[in-house]
């Protein structure tokens, strides 16, 4: 059986150990690493089973279907306040530990204008810091410190999910579920890697058709995806007639 080479581990399934990427014969590229990857010398090794994944220009990262997180630089997560310092806010992330959001982390702050958010406040939140052993650092401002997307969440519904389902929602082209929903209903949705995925739309019942949609998506195929969602809509307005 021919062995496969790193380069083609691209959409293949590996295991802890698998050498994925050789930077030998990489010589004049730069690269990002996400979640379940290492670097060794010149070899990038697989730390966790799942599928090698790369997303244009030079991001490579482990899908996994699992439910506890790893942050990692420049992840995009849905964290909730637990508590508020004199410096910080500390933020669950679904990580081993929580994480430190500094309240000068916003777009434009300053000591004159802290925001103040309660305990239970849903927020998007980029990840800054990931060392092994401390406190992830969070950040409510894209790399060029503007605001973008993120902030506090209002209204809605937040529910939790696998990180690779969390993967699926955030794919290019837009994925079948989100495709199909979207021709359909007008809503908001934000997904965070971390496996949590905040829905909101200007009538509830419109939240739970998306939310339940997106949750019974994972196992299936872009096809049978499409299929759900109109099954889900036929039956919906059989219901209203």
């Amino acid at each position: 059986m021919a062995e496969i080479a790193p380069a083609n581990f691209v959409d293949q399934s590996v295991v802890p150990g698998d050498v994925v990427l050789d930077l030998t014969e990489m010589a004049n590229q730069t690269i990002k690493l996400g979640g379940g990857l290492r670097q060794d010398c010149d070899a990038i090794a697989a730390m966790k089973a799942g599928t090698l994944r790369f997303s244009r220009p030079n991001k490579y990262w482990v899908e996994t279907s699992q439910k506890r997180y790893v942050p990692c630089v420049e992840d995009s997560v849905l964290g909730i306040v637990v508590d508020s310092k004199a410096d910080n806010f500390l933020v669950d992330i679904k990580g081993p530990s929580l994480a430190f959001l500094p309240v000068l982390a916003f777009e434009g702050g300053t000591r004159r204008n802290i925001p103040k958010f309660e305990v239970g406040t849903l927020l998007y939140v980029r990840v800054v810091k990931a060392n092994p052993g401390m406190n992830p650092e969070l950040s409510c401002t894209d790399a060029g410190g503007k605001a973008a997307e993120y902030g506090s969440l209002k209204d809605g519904y937040m529910f939790e999910c696998s990180t690779g389902l969390s993967r699926m929602l955030l794919s290019s082209p837009t994925c079948p579920v989100l495709a199909a929903l979207g021709r359909n209903i007008s809503f908001e949705i934000a997904v965070g890697l971390n496996g949590r995925v905040w829905v909101n739309a200007t009538e509830a019942d419109k939240v739970i058709i998306v939310a339940n949609a997106i949750m019974n998506s994972e196992s299936l195929s872009g096809v049978q995806q499409i299929g759900m969602v109109d099954k889900l809509l036929k039956k919906i307005n059989d219901l209203a007639t």
